[in-house]
């Protein structure tokens, strides 16, 4: 490939997400974890109530125990260091995905509104998700610093407004 297609592509994203955003998501994959342990638990039970041998309990929970491990401290880290985000005058672009990369273009004329979120966990971590919506759709730009997050949709509404040639 020569030098004259490749400075045609667009550069990635370079904004990240707050430092903070990968604990956050560590502790909610801890707790998707938990479920996973409910099929153990459910056989551990009903051992007491039917004769039943023990190592099928001790696969599935050792099974169970990596893939947690793995989400918590792998999957999420991944996650974490490949979400990008950029805001142009023009349109807002993420990019997301652990093994299969996602990158989205949003137009600013497609932007109805721009909402920030905070559940309890981001607001501990004093983090929010701003949320971009558009007739066929919500993008989520999750785990900036909340003046960050107030900040970016500000400026997202107010490009969104410019771009409307209806006012």
């Amino acid at each position: 490939m020569n030098n004259a297609a490749t400075s045609d592509l667009r550069p990635l994203p370079d904004q990240p997400l707050a430092a903070k955003t990968l604990r956050v998501w560590k502790i909610g994959a801890a707790a998707e974890s938990l479920f996973l342990f409910l099929l153990p638990a459910g056989y551990w039970g009903s051992t007491f109530v039917w004769d039943l041998p023990m190592w099928p309990l001790y696969v599935s929970a050792g099974f169970f125990l990596l893939l947690a491990l793995l989400n918590i401290f792998v999957i999420q880290t991944l996650k974490w260091r490949r979400w990008r985000y950029k805001v142009y005058e023009n349109e807002v672009e993420l990019m997301r995905g652990v093994f299969i990369v996602e990158r989205v273009i949003i137009p600013m004329i497609r932007v109805q509104h721009v909402d920030t979120r905070q559940g309890p966990i981001l607001r501990h971590y004093k983090l929010a998700s701003v949320t971009i919506s558009t007739a066929a759709t919500i993008h989520e730009i999750p785990g900036l610093e909340m003046e960050k997050a107030d900040e970016l949709r500000d400026r997202i509404a107010r490009l969104a407004r410019e771009a409307d040639p209806d006012e």
